[in-house]
């Protein structure tokens, strides 16, 4: 099966929020709803500004992967709401490893040169992925002052691009 990654679209507004909700609550019991999320119902204005963007997945016209970078400081990004449909996961379907692809092109296009990343501990599969991309775990006190941290992140990631 094929898919696309494009920039999002105001019309995929409900395809992104039909994709990350149920993966948050339902796969993975993260105690966080859509009002806990403003962003997701502001995309343009909370992402796709300077450095920043947001990118879906999409297959048979339905959103399957999003990945969005947050611009913060001179010069860094954080890396969130990367989520794959679960049919979706995996090596062999390549989307995530795309989507990630696209996000740090565009990073280094940008000259964004460091991305960090939060996450939950029991996100095993996740954190392999982002370990496997060069990402090394940063302690939360050395988080940048200004990073847009998320409440329910436990654990933290840095790739340093360059600079």
């Amino acid at each position: 099966m094929t898919y696309s990654i494009r920039p999002f679209q105001p019309a995929d507004t409900q395809g992104v929020v039909d994709l990350i909700i149920p993966i948050q609550q339902d796969e993975f019991g993260v105690p966080v709803t859509l009002q806990d999320q403003p962003d997701l119902l502001k995309i343009p204005a909370f992402y796709q500004t300077g450095r920043g963007g947001f990118w879906v997945a999409q297959a048979q016209g339905r959103v399957i992967g999003s990945i969005a970078l947050k611009a913060f400081g001179t010069s860094s990004a954080g890396l969130r709401k990367m989520f794959v449909a679960a049919p979706w996961r995996g090596k062999e379907s390549g989307v995530a490893q795309a989507l990630l692809d696209h996000a740090l092109a565009h990073a280094r296009a940008t000259g964004t040169d460091d991305i960090i990343l939060g996450t939950v501990a029991y996100l095993r599969a996740a954190r392999r992925f982002y370990e496997k991309n060069g990402f090394l775990p940063v302690a939360p006190e050395a988080l940048p002052a200004d990073y847009p941290r998320m409440a329910v992140d436990t654990l933290f990631y840095r790739l340093r691009l360059g600079g």
